[in-house]
């Protein structure tokens, strides 16, 4: 059943969906910043099949491919000399050439548990060459949070925070 039409606060303590993010990245040493992996249709065909299975039974909340790295830029936390954080953010432009900092995409997904997520990603396609490593990691969702944080958040961000933050 599809458990995003849900009509409950999103803030409400009882809610705690399960919301993963599924990052993936290639193997190490698989991929090259700027480099872009040869098109197979059959195997688009089959992410694409995949997409479709999990929009069907109602836990894909978005899926996504991102442009390689040469195509990127990093927001970092700004040092001072002595490699202290003085609240400043600065631009790091890409590329990256690091493999393991390259992701080629991500699924968001909102199962029942951490195992229901790890049978999901163990029945993806993989062949792209940025996708032999899928990262699974639970969004932090209003359920994890004290109460006392969500009373500031519906404070601080009251439209953002009715608009169904999870």
């Amino acid at each position: 059943a599809d458990r995003r039409g849900s009509s409950e606060t999103p803030f409400s303590l009882g809610d705690k969906p399960m919301r993963f993010i599924i990052t993936a990245q290639a193997g190490t040493g698989e991929a090259k910043a700027g480099t872009e992996p040869t098109f197979d249709e059959n195997l688009f065909i089959s992410y694409m099949k995949f997409n479709e299975e999990m929009h069907k039974a109602g836990i894909l909340i978005a899926s996504e491919g991102l442009n390689p790295g040469a195509r990127s830029a990093r927001v970092d936390q700004h040092r001072d000399n002595e490699g202290q954080r003085d609240g400043k953010r600065h631009v790091v432009d890409g590329p990256f050439a690091e493999s393991k900092e390259l992701v080629g995409g991500f699924y968001i997904i909102d199962v029942e548990s951490l195992d229901e997520a790890i049978g999901w990603a163990l029945r993806a396609p993989s062949g792209f060459g940025n996708d032999d490593v899928l990262e699974i990691r639970q969004l932090t969702g209003a359920g994890d949070l004290p109460p006392e944080i969500l009373k500031i958040m519906n404070t601080a961000a009251p439209t953002w925070s009715a608009s169904g933050w999870h």
